[in-house]
């Protein structure tokens, strides 16, 4: 009987949740409402991302090791994050599912999670 496989797997592990994320940043580096949002130095939160996104897909537990309980909302809530800010942040995260082109069942499961957490995390 075989293990059912992971989105994480599916997905193509960690190299595919890293790409993902590197060109999500690349989007996020260059936009005039999101950067400031950011510290000066991406790779710190690119890397929890990254850990973030592949566990919570089934991957290692490397984030809950590191940093805890993801809390999400906690983590977000001394960022103004409104409907312009959400939709921006939605959009660089589409175009990096897009540009990866997973499979179509990966892509689907990522863009529906992204629309509601993104959701989620609007304050404003």
């Amino acid at each position: 009987m075989d293990e059912p496989i992971t989105l994480y797997e599916a997905a193509g592990a960690m190299a595919f949740f890293e790409a993902l994320v590197d060109r999500f940043y690349e989007g996020v580096a260059a936009d005039e409402v999101l950067r400031p949002l950011y510290p000066e130095d991406l790779a710190p939160s690119r890397r929890h991302l990254a850990l973030f996104l592949a566990q919570y897909w089934g991957g290692p537990q490397t984030y809950d090791e590191e940093r805890g309980h993801p809390r999400l909302r906690m983590r977000h809530a001394s960022f103004e994050i409104g409907t312009e800010e959400r939709d921006r942040w939605l959009a660089h995260m589409r175009d990096a599912v897009t540009a990866l082109d997973p499979a179509p069942e990966v892509s689907e499961a990522l863009l529906r999670y992204f629309d509601v957490s993104a959701e989620a995390l609007r304050n404003r």
